[in-house]
């Protein structure tokens, strides 16, 4: 969940203790990827694959928030990495013996699947596809072939399998439903109302109120579907639900003007009394339930100010029908669903998808023939690094650049410190585990919070496993750690040089564009006669405004040449 604090244009100290706040839900989900990471470190340990580093990395970029949505994605990625092997396998046969074919094949097949990682569903796992047929093939590149060069595909194949199924397991095990995320997101939101009603909040509270209207019931809508999905809920408590999310929406937006508009803050009694109702509510919702059939009597308004009175009636209104669902908002909904293929609407029209896909393939080629001409081939990890830290937009690779080098560095002082003073104190894996546990651990919170810092969570992570997990037992090997993390950094500096010299695109392309479904949505809910799916409409609209403005600060990252020009 972001925090508003990184609506700054630059970091700063007194920003990075509130990014690193815990906020509902950041530590069970710190604590998922971090338990997934040490038991799969434990399992590679077991079996002796190759890449263990990699294969507890990529725990990071299947788990999501819910159960359901982790497993789907984790079923999903298996199948398609085990298509991808036997693309490799044929592909073995006319190029393993010619290194000209060889890097040949990883080029064009790696162009084609991050063309698909671009412009599809294929997005969340298609760079971490294309690492693998890279991978893969160069792994047979050092085989002379038969068995040898199966045994380097299965590798390559179980690198990817055994994360995959540890993080099914452990969603089964503690993933949270998205029912439960739900309720607990929509409880979250009530007691952000109720502390601001009482007129007592802090800036905190303040940043909270905005967060939640700007995106923060926006995952709700998809938590439901999901729930429906895996049973959790049945037909009356999805519409009782949905109609809560719309009620929520209500209730912030009344407590906001509460807050901002002048003599429109509630007197203390008037406040406190609605408040107390919300906690209420809220302690129903975080038990996995849901109020119904509130009869909230009206406080006194007849001496208030005109807009208080408004006030009041909608808080009122909103509460007492707070989960008694209509059937007419339900389906609208359904009839304005967009249905959506597997290839996004400009696939073969808009030329960023080719241009992503051939700048990213040959950041990963360059990496790749520099490695290999300085016969070094500790800082292979350059050619990986690629893959995983390519970005769209000139404005994000600026700003991700920074946050990946930071994290690279603290992953690597943190590892190599590991390495000196805890490594040689162990003498089993279960040592190792609780290493990879606390460095794990550390760079999950960071990855789980804002966007903003997010990025440095993921490289201290990929930092810290390339220095500390070196094989199936406690490593040693300083040089190990070096050559990994000059690779790690130099991936980072080349991905950031191509995409700064080669094509570069400026986010004032997808601020317009959301600027314009922006007006659409407001023009949608103007129309809309129904209170509740003018709410929902509302919700949708704020959760994008929240979007652009964190897209116009990103704005302010690109130099002028490449971003918008500004006048005066």
């Amino acid at each position: 969940m972001a925090q508003p604090a990184a609506d700054k244009l630059r970091l700063r100290l007194a920003d990075i203790g509130a990014l690193l706040a815990p906020f509902p839900g950041r530590y069970a989900a710190t604590a998922r990827i971090t338990v997934g990471c040490t038991l799969t470190v434990l399992v590679t340990s077991i079996y002796g694959t190759p890449e263990a580093a990699i294969s507890a990395y990529v725990i990071f970029f299947i788990n999501r928030a819910d159960r359901t949505t982790s497993i789907i994605m984790s079923a999903a990625a298996l199948v398609l990495v085990s298509l991808i092997i036997g693309l490799v396998i044929w592909l073995a046969d006319v190029s393993v013996d010619d290194p000209m074919r060889r890097v040949a094949c990883m080029a064009v097949v790696s162009a084609a699947v991050l063309f698909l990682t671009s412009a599809s569903k294929l997005r969340p796992v298609g760079a971490i596809v294309a690492m693998i047929i890279g991978f893969a093939l160069d792994e047979l590149g050092l085989v002379p072939g038969g068995e040898i060069a199966t045994r380097a595909l299965l590798y390559a194949w179980l690198m990817v399998a055994i994360p995959i199924g540890v993080n099914i397991v452990v969603n089964l095990v503690i993933g949270p439903s998205p029912r439960r995320l739900a309720t607990d997101r929509l409880a979250h939101c009530l007691r952000v109302a109720a502390r601001c009603l009482r007129g007592t909040a802090d800036d905190q509270d303040r940043d909270a109120l905005h967060e939640a209207l700007h995106g923060g019931l926006q995952p709700v809508a998809g938590w439901l579907r999901l729930a429906k999905l895996e049973g959790t809920v049945d037909a009356q408590d999805l519409r009782a639900l949905q109609q809560a999310m719309a009620s929520t929406t209500a209730i912030l937006l009344a407590a906001d003007v509460a807050r901002r508009q002048a003599g429109a803050q509630l007197p203390a009694a008037t406040g406190a009394s609605l408040a107390d109702s919300l906690d209420d509510m809220a302690r129903m919702l975080g038990a996995g339930g849901y109020p119904v059939e509130i009869a909230l009597q009206p406080p006194p308004a007849d001496k208030l100010p005109p807009v208080q009175q408004a006030v009041v009636r909608e808080l009122v209104a909103a509460i007492n029908g707070y989960a008694e669902a209509g059937t007419a908002a339900t389906p609208q909904r359904a009839a304005q669903a967009k249905r959506s293929g597997f290839l996004d609407a400009d696939a073969f029209t808009n030329p960023d998808h080719v241009r992503y896909a051939l700048k990213t393939t040959g950041a990963a080629m360059f990496c790749y023939l520099l490695y290999q001409q300085l016969n070094w081939p500790g800082i292979h990890t350059c050619f990986i690094t690629c893959y995983l830290v390519s970005l769209g937009t000139m404005a994000e690779s600026v700003e991700k650049l920074s946050l990946r080098l930071a994290g690279c560095m603290i992953g690597a002082v943190i590892g190599t410190a590991a390495i000196v003073y805890v490594v040689p104190s162990l003498s089993s894996i279960g040592g190792l585990m609780l290493l990879v546990f606390a460095g794990t651990w550390i760079s999950a919170w960071v990855a789980q919070g804002s966007p903003r810092i997010a990025y440095a969570g993921f490289q201290i992570a990929f930092a810290f496993y390339l220095c500390v997990v070196q094989g199936a037992a406690p490593g040693f090997d300083l040089t190990i750690a070096r050559d990994r993390v000059i690779g790690v950094m130099l991936g980072n500096l080349v991905v950031y040089l191509v995409f700064a010299r080669i094509w570069p695109v400026s986010i004032a392309g997808r601020i317009e564009s959301a600027l314009a479904t922006l007006a659409s949505q407001w023009q949608v809910l103007v129309n809309t006669p129904q209170p509740a799916a003018r709410r929902e409409h509302a919700a949708a609209a704020l959760a994008l405004h929240g979007t652009i403005t964190q897209d116009l600060i990103l704005a302010h990252y690109e130099p002028p040449s490449i971003g918008p020009r500004r006048n005066g």
